[in-house]
Parts: C-alpha cells; structure tokens; sequence
C-alpha cells in the first residue's frame, strides 16, 4: 500500500521535559519519528516544550515550536500552521492525552485535522480502564478482578470484596504516577486520592494485586494492512509489583518455556488487533510462575520507553517504522534500515541476551524514599548486550556510573543479616547488590527467593561465578 498523497504536512507532539517517571526515551522516538516523516518528503511541524533534545534541534523538523505542551497553545499552533494531520503516538503519555484533549475541544474538527496511526478509538480503549476492561473481557482474556472508582468511597467498597492487598492504576498518566500498592486503609487512601488527583479523567483502576507474578512484556508492530509481528519480549527480573521503569529488564525472556512464550505472544497480536493500532505497541502480562495463568495488566497504544529498549536490543528502528506506518506503508514493503536486506515484516530473532538496569536519581535527592513499587521513580537507565545473562548484568552495572563495577557495594561487608533481609523482601534501587550480599554469606537460593518472589533461575547464574 503506498503512502497517502493525501496529505502534505504532519504535526508531531513532542513528550515535554525530562521528569521523573519519563526519561529521553520519547526524545530518540520522536526524533527517529521526525526524520522518518521528512525522508518521505512531508512537512514536519513539531511542538515540544523541552529545548535540551535532540527532537527540538532546528534540522529535525521543517518548523519547530518550543511552546507548552497545553491545549492552549497546541491549538494556537494548529490554527496558525494548519497542519492536515497530528502524529501523537510518538511523544508518550503527554503526547496521547494532548491528542484526546484536541479532539474532544473540537479543534481537530474545526481545522480538520486528522489523528494519524492509532486511531483515537484505539487510545480512549486502551488507556481509559473501564473501556479496556470491557474489551478484555469481550476477548475472553483474563484481567484481574477489579473495579473503576472515581472515589475513596468506592475504593472501600471493592476492597471490603476482595480484601488487601490491592493495586490503584489511575487512568490515561504515564509511569504509574499517582498509583502504588496498598495494604491498608490508611494507604488507599492516601493513594487513591493521589491517583485521582493525577488522571486528567479522575479515574482509576484497583485491583487484586497479584504482585509476585512473572512480569512478562511483548513489543508488537502493526499496519493499516493488519500485518502483525512481534519485535521483541522481555522479562522483568522483579516480579509484578515493581514498575517495568523501575526493574531490570531482560531481552529476551530467560525463564519462559515455548508454551508459556507461545501462548503470550498469540495473545499479545491478539489484543494489538482488537484495538486496531497502527503502529508501535507494548502490551504488559502476569504469568503465574507456577501454573499457565495468566493476566493482562496493561497496554500502552503508543511508542513507549520499552520500544527504545526494543529498538536497540534488536536493531528494530520502531519508531522509525510507526512514523511510516502512520502515513500508509505497510511492514511487508518496507526495508529495515538497519539490516538494510530484510522486510520489516520480518521477526528479529535474539542469539544473545539484553539486560536493562534502571538509574535512580537518589545520588542527587538523599532524602527521597528508596523503595520501589508501581509509580516510576528512575531518570533513565543503561542498556548492556552479551552472551549470557551474567555477562550482559555485569556489563550493565558497570555501566551506571555510579562508582560500582560489580555486584559489590563498598560497604557490603558491614551489613548485618537483618537488614540484608530486610532489603531483599523490600524492593529497593540496590536490592540486587544486597541479593549478591546474601549469596556471598551463603544464604540459599531458595531463601532469597522467598524473600524476593524472584525467579530462581537469576540467582543460579549469579551462583555461577563462586566470585559473585
């Protein structure tokens, strides 16, 4: 299927600034997405509110506006530029929510402004929680059993159901802001509240936890022409609980077997089907480490911070592609540019194994908790590759220039027993160097395990090496 000729000139809304929970992932997207759109001879006008990227140099787009990432101003843009269509998909959450913002104000309308790649269906569905609850359902695919509040009142209620714990997902917010785990009533409410003070629709999801699953994720591409592929799946080495943004992660699954990995990826193009995206997308699962259960935690419809991961883990450029797909090619007629002799249709297949590890900005914020749960805390995060899990970890952890070049901490040798315990049952930014502390000291695998929920296939690579 050819490009559309239809039309000339494309919007494309940037993430705004580097905060905490959204590192420069969606600055290399979106750049990637800019330089896509020009290649193919469109005008590109961008809008970012951040002046440190890549994305806002001036030879990235035909027209750069460094303006708030406000329906305000955006509007201001459309109206004056008059662009045909808005590429959102590529400017993560702040990206999505300008776009529902623009076509609910009636400008899109007004201006006759198009909503290229997923359509604006495909992202109230899968970002508002009842609408993807009701899709899962219609698919016969297993959400854990929840409940869309818009109050503390009727947060209590579902909890006096299904007891503690219990998770709070707000609605259309990126990185889990505004949302964690709770145990008491004390914090559902504090969180509660938190969420839906940070969702632009004041909604939120709470849910049985089921931390302590396998937190499995599938990077899946799809065209106008319903081609489907899967780029790429990766394994959380924290068990659910902790946010993807916040765990080391690992490319691709280690602990999977071909029934386990068969079953998510199926379910996985099934889901990017129903939804209709064209373009990147990231659907997140749960997999009972003891059965073949399994549970849908989320999707993100857009370019997210694992599609860099992906990208580069395989020499995917997605970003690259989705700005192409937006515009009506299809997988099976482009060219990767990386390889530069396979379609893009064509699977990447891994002979070597990825770890990401998180960087957190505590070295910069002392006084800040540094416990880990479902609302993002890291600032970016390094990415290593090598020939083994171990390789690749040690790699990556060297790499995090944060004056440890193994799973040592300088002052390891002093901690006591419980607080090794301690750290290990509670997740932290240097859990895994207490993990490898308690290895040392020649606490069982299967004791870590109990404390951490974490699969025991890392601990045995670590145990590899007697020099851990």
């Amino acid at each position: 299927m050819p490009k559309r000729t239809d039309i000339s000139s494309i919007l494309v809304i940037g993430s705004g600034p580097i905060i905490i929970g959204q590192a420069a992932e969606f600055d290399y997207a979106g750049t990637q997405a800019c330089l896509a759109l020009k290649e193919e001879g469109y005008r590109v006008i961008l809008v970012n509110s951040n002046p440190a990227t890549i994305m806002t140099d001036a030879e990235m787009a035909d027209k750069v506006y460094i303006e708030p990432l406000s329906l305000e101003f955006v509007s201001r843009i459309i109206r004056k530029e008059r662009p045909h269509a808005i590429l959102p998909t590529l400017g993560g959450q702040t990206g999505l929510n300008l776009a529902v913002e623009l076509a609910a104000s009636g400008v899109l309308e007004e201006c006759r402004v198009e909503i290229l790649g997923t359509k604006l269906s495909a992202i109230e569905q899968a970002e508002d929680r009842d609408l993807f609850r009701n899709l899962m359902n219609e698919l016969s695919e297993p959400v854990p059993e929840s409940e869309i509040i818009r109050n503390v009142v009727e947060a209590k209620t579902f909890v006096k159901e299904v007891g503690y714990p219990v998770i709070v997902r707000p609605a259309y917010t990126l990185g889990g802001t505004g949302g964690g785990i709770c145990h008491n009533e004390e914090e559902l409410e504090e969180i509660v509240t938190s969420g839906l003070k940070y969702s632009p629709v004041t909604q939120c999801l709470v849910e049985k936890s089921i931390a302590g699953f396998k937190e499995i994720e599938y990077e899946v591409m799809r065209d106008g022409n319903d081609n489907a592929i899967v780029v790429c799946n990766m394994e959380n080495f924290d068990p659910v609980g902790i946010h993807t943004g916040d765990s080391i992660v690992v490319a691709p699954s280690q602990t999977l077997s071909d029934r386990e990995y068969q079953m998510l990826r199926n379910t996985s193009l099934k889901i990017i089907r129903a939804l209709g995206i064209e373009g990147g997308c990231n659907v997140q699962l749960a997999l009972d480490p003891n059965s073949f259960q399994y549970y849908i935690i989320e999707v993100n419809p857009r370019v997210s911070r694992s599609s860099a991961l992906a990208s580069k883990a395989t020499g995917y450029p997605i970003a690259k592609l989705a700005a192409k797909i937006a515009v009506g090619l299809t997988l099976d007629e482009m060219m990767n540019p990386v390889t530069g002799n396979t379609y893009a249709s064509f699977e990447p297949a891994l002979d070597y194994v990825v770890t990401k590890i998180p960087r957190w900005p505590f070295d910069k914020f002392e006084s800040a908790k540094r416990n880990l749960g479902t609302q993002m805390k890291a600032t970016g995060e390094v990415m290593a590759i090598g020939r083994t899990f171990e390789e690749s970890l040690l790699k990556a952890v060297r790499s995090l220039e944060s004056n440890v070049f193994h799973l040592e901490l300088e002052d390891g040798h002093t901690f006591s027993d419980e607080l090794i315990e301690k750290r290990i049952r509670k997740a932290g930014d240097e859990r895994l160097f207490y993990i490898a502390e308690a290895i040392r000291r020649g606490v069982t695998i299967e004791t870590i395990h109990e404390w951490s929920q974490i699969d025991l296939f890392f601990f045995v690579q670590n145990t590899k090496n007697s020099s851990v």
